[in-house]
């Protein structure tokens, strides 16, 4: 499910974008039941995504080690543990963030914040 404000531009590279939402967009598809949404936001001239899922989500005390390079905390389903440490490392050299949350589908939502146009 795609929402949100089509007009919205990210200010950098596109394929660093691709990284980002590929790993986030792939990382819910894996996870999620049978729901995942994306939504796109501008606020304050920066791009708000969020990709929220209906899949089990990551409890509060293990999303900063999510995160950390390598680690996977559920080797049921192949990955290598390094999708989200890019999206973040990516997210913070445009100075921008990854919030890792509670999604209103169940599951877990990634929101990441980016500079806009």
């Amino acid at each position: 499910e795609l929402a949100g404000d089509a007009s919205a531009r990210f200010r950098g590279d596109a394929s660093d974008l691709q990284e980002i939402l590929g790993n986030l967009v792939d990382n819910a598809a894996k996870w999620a039941r049978s729901q995942v949404r994306v939504d796109l936001r501008t606020m304050d001239g920066r791009v708000e995504i969020t990709i929220d899922d209906d899949g089990h989500g990551i409890p509060l005390q293990r999303r900063t080690e999510a995160i950390q390079r390598g680690v996977r905390l559920d080797t049921s389903r192949p990955g290598s543990g390094l999708g989200l440490q890019i999206v973040d490392e990516l997210c913070r050299i445009y100075e921008g963030s990854l919030v890792l949350g509670d999604s209103t589908l169940g599951g877990l939502a990634a929101k990441v914040v980016l500079p806009g146009q």
